[in-house]
């Protein structure tokens, strides 16, 4: 689902880091080595259609790598 982020994320959660995520050698082939951590945080969202939406996001990213991989989790309105 293509959507834009409004604004910031706020309420953002560490999940897991190194080892602990399932996807972690995907993450270090397609994008490179780093510290990779999976993030969650809440976030106003533009969707393709334009309804804004409020929503929870999940992501992975890595100190000189940014933000990867970022989905909607589920809308909290």
């Amino acid at each position: 689902m293509l959507f834009d982020i409004v604004g910031n994320i706020s309420r953002i959660e560490l999940i897991a880091t190194g080892k602990g995520i399932r996807i972690l050698s995907l993450l270090q082939e397609r994008y490179g080595q780093g510290n990779w951590r999976k993030l969650k945080g809440i976030a106003t969202i533009r969707l393709a259609d334009g309804e804004i939406r409020l929503a929870e996001l999940h992501w992975f990213e890595a100190h000189g790598i940014g933000k990867r991989k970022m989905r909607i989790k589920c809308f909290l309105d």
